[in-house]
């Protein structure tokens, strides 16, 4: 009997020492040492992560850096921008295009000439850069013809808008035109015009 109670004292002191055991790992360790080594663990493996990430995008970085200088490169060589570095030269130049277009047409300017071509601001507004000039011009049919084939066919690619032709004599026949437009290009994005300069002075 002795035997028997001496055995069961010996179950019962183990297990109210496996429920102390138990009620120390729930009070203390667990909060004080495994909860914290499983955030550790979880910032260790997000840490590592980012770590990967970075790493690939760094491997990917001449890729993408020579993708986008083949863009660029494409950008700049399309022949619809025009090639000069600021709205100024950009304007002079249209002058330009629209003087040899004229003299083309006629070179004895008695056809067809230019009464009047005006500057007009760089508009910044929208994607890319525009320069323009109002022009004016007293030609023949077949001479304004000749002119605006030779302004929207060249290189780069020009525009004429705001077209507004009256009937006026040209010359002892008669029968020519008086013709008023807007000459437009327009130059690469990153060009700096005069309201891009007035904007960022803001």
């Amino acid at each position: 009997m002795a035997t028997h109670r001496a055995r069961r004292d010996r179950w019962l002191a183990l297990c109210l020492l496996l429920a102390v055991l138990g009620l120390i790992y729930l009070l203390l360790v667990q909060p004080l040492w495994v909860r914290p080594m499983l955030a550790v663990e979880a910032e260790i493996h997000g840490l590592q992560e980012r770590q990967q990430r970075i790493g690939m995008q760094l491997r990917q970085a001449p890729q993408v850096a020579q993708r986008l200088q083949q863009a660029q490169q494409t950008l700049v060589d399309q022949p619809g921008f025009m090639a000069e570095s600021s709205a100024e030269l950009a304007t002079s130049k249209l002058v330009q295009r629209l003087e040899e277009a004229a003299r083309l047409a006629s070179p004895d300017q008695r056809s067809c000439a230019i009464s009047d071509r005006s500057p007009l601001p760089a508009d910044s507004s929208g994607r890319f850069p525009r320069v323009a000039v109002q022009a004016r011009l007293r030609c023949g049919m077949s001479e304004w013809m000749n002119v605006l084939q030779t302004l929207e066919t060249g290189t780069p690619q020009l525009r004429v808008d705001r077209l507004d032709i009256l009937s006026a004599g040209m010359g002892e026949g008669g029968g020519g035109l008086d013709v008023s437009f807007e000459l437009s290009g327009y130059l690469r994005p990153g060009v700096v015009t005069p309201a891009t300069e007035v904007a960022n002075g803001q």
